[in-house]
């Protein structure tokens, strides 16, 4: 299993009614990397600049999840932090990675989408029937076991009074931890004990000279007031203006992650949330890219105190360049052959083809899942 990183938790006895306990106060504390399961191969074409080093990929591909998980784990995380919600292309794209998970030692979690692409919270009746299935799927299953029950967050809990929100999740917590996604003592303050605890999802914050070492000090001791799960949030910087915003958090060469890092570790976490794998329009990656290439999972990896295999990531990006088991070269000369056949491919084709008829591929643009607003 990945390495996990050397912070104590130190947690209150727990609450009455409260969640069951996290790993023991002697051990340190789970690293789970956020990670999205969304991308089509148009989501490449919209609200980015910079791109995988693995290309851009489909979150269909199991061989691109092998290899995040390869990368990932030999940089010291214990897991992925999968955005999910019930959809026929999203169930299959996750029961994908959980065989790749298992057959790697790797360890997941869920973040539950409970929004839709407005922004506006699913039905309660939808939340409660989607936790009860992925608990009917996957509360044995040790891919989850990163704590005692499966770790699901809700993102959109906020949404709705601490009483619905308790009887939604009843039934659920029984088989899975459910966690909100707080904002500020006040929102944990609300739920009290109607969750399981909460993750932070805070990646536009500034850790250099700022106030947040203090606010996520504040959020722990709420959480953990009421014998909760904290995940502290760690991001390595943030560039929301593809997607409208004004925020840009520079990455210093990886003194923003640093710092991000040092200040979740002094909240006294019961597991570290990295912001982000693979969020490639808020640039919260961690994922080698063209622009950053390894940078900063070498930085992730520091400190974590792993030395990193580069092999793990180059022999995955040599992999990723192979056409057919072909060497570079070999399929440099394939490629031509290929482009040289083209013309007369596509004008047998015209002719096979009736008068108007629209490719497969133009009949609909693919569009991402809604992925998560930072605030």
């Amino acid at each position: 299993m990945a390495a996990v990183v050397g912070v104590v938790a130190s947690r209150p006895a727990r609450a009455a009614g409260g969640p069951a306990p996290a790993p023991s106060a002697a051990a340190p504390v789970p690293v789970l990397a956020h990670y999205y399961i969304w991308f089509n191969p148009t989501s490449w074409n919209r609200a980015k600049i910079d791109y995988p080093q693995l290309g851009r990929y489909s979150s269909d591909d199991t061989e691109i999840m092998r290899r995040h998980v390869r990368m990932a784990k030999a940089a010291g995380v214990t897991g992925f932090l999968v955005s999910w919600k019930h959809t026929p292309q999203l169930d299959d794209r996750l029961a994908k990675l959980v065989e790749v998970a298992r057959a790697e030692d790797f360890r997941l979690g869920i973040v539950y989408q409970g929004l839709d692409f407005s922004r506006k919270p699913l039905p309660l009746a939808t939340v409660r029937a989607d936790l009860d299935l992925f608990a009917d799927r996957y509360a044995a299953d040790p891919v989850f076991d990163v704590f005692d029950k499966p770790v699901v967050v809700w993102n959109g809990s906020d949404r709705f009074t601490a009483t619905e929100v308790a009887d939604t999740v009843r039934a659920a917590r029984q088989r899975l931890l459910v966690l909100g996604a707080a904002k500020s003592t006040e929102e944990v303050a609300t739920y009290g004990t109607a969750l399981d605890g909460h993750a932070y999802y805070w990646s536009s914050a500034d850790p250099v000279g700022g106030r947040t070492r203090d606010r996520l000090a504040a959020m722990s001791r709420a959480v953990h007031l009421h014998g909760g799960l904290w995940i502290a949030p760690v991001a390595p910087g943030y560039d929301g203006r593809q997607l409208g915003g004004q925020r840009e958090v520079d990455r210093r060469d990886g003194e923003t992650l640093r710092a991000s890092f040092a200040a979740a570790r002094l909240s006294q976490p019961d597991a570290l949330g990295v912001i982000s794998w693979n969020e490639f329009s808020e640039n919260t990656h961690v994922e080698p890219s063209e622009r950053f290439g390894a940078r900063y999972l070498e930085v992730l990896a520091d400190l974590l105190g792993v030395d990193i295999d580069h092999d793990v990531a180059m022999d995955s990006q040599q992999e990723h360049d192979d056409h057919w088991g072909l060497p570079a070269w070999g399929a440099v000369v394939a490629s031509g052959g290929v482009l040289a056949l083209l013309p007369l491919w596509v004008f047998l084709r015209r002719r096979r083809s009736p008068d108007g008829a629209v490719p497969p591929a133009q009949r609909g643009a693919d569009h991402d899942v809604e992925a998560p607003v930072d605030s």
